[in-house]
Parts: structure tokens; sequence; C-alpha cells
């Protein structure tokens, strides 16, 4: 029964932990480049792109396609930001409670 009453211990206070973890995401940013910092993505914790930024050169050149690719460079780079923001504190968040390996959170 001890067992059981720390197991629902545990799960209230990793409920308290996402929330906190939730509500810090919402004012979390991380910036993505390419093209040598020429194009800037900045993506919220919540993956909306808040801001993007272009150097004027690579409008002047008229290419488009090359543009193209490095706003989507950029995009990709700033969620890997993100992502990588999230595991963490997902790691921290969990540190210490007896979860199956390979469990990921949030669910």
């Amino acid at each position: 029964m001890k067992d059981l009453l720390n197991i629902m211990g545990k799960a209230r206070e990793m409920q308290a932990k996402m929330a906190e973890m939730q509500a810090s995401l919402l004012d979390m940013s991380m910036t993505g480049e390419a093209g040598a910092g020429m194009v800037k993505v900045t993506l919220s914790g919540k993956f909306d792109m808040t801001s993007l930024s272009i150097d004027p050169s690579l409008i002047a050149d008229g290419d488009a396609e090359i543009l193209e690719d490095l706003i989507l460079a950029a995009h990709n780079d700033a969620r890997a930001r993100v992502e990588a923001a999230i595991a963490e504190k997902t790691r921290e968040m969990t540190a210490g409670l007896p979860l199956p390996p390979g469990m990921k959170l949030p669910f």
C-alpha cells in the first residue's frame, strides 16, 4: 500500500512539473540560422514562427530558389533547437522518477 501511495505522490509531482514546463515553453524562443546567418528564423516553444530575418543581399540577387532553401534550413535548425530544449527540460523534470527506458515525455 505504501508503494501505491508513493507512486501516486510521484505522479502528482510529475503532473505539477509538467504544467510548469508547459508554461515555461510559452516564454521560450530559439533562433535557427542558415547561409552563415543570412537567414534567421525564430520559433516559440510551441513551434510557432515568431520572426524571419533575411539579409537584403539575398533579395537583391533575385534567386528565389536559394532563398527558399535557406528559409527551410533556418526553420529546421530552429525546430531542432526547440526540440533539444524541450528534451533537456523533460530530462530535468523526470530526474529521479522511475520511468521505463525509452518512455518519452510529454506524451
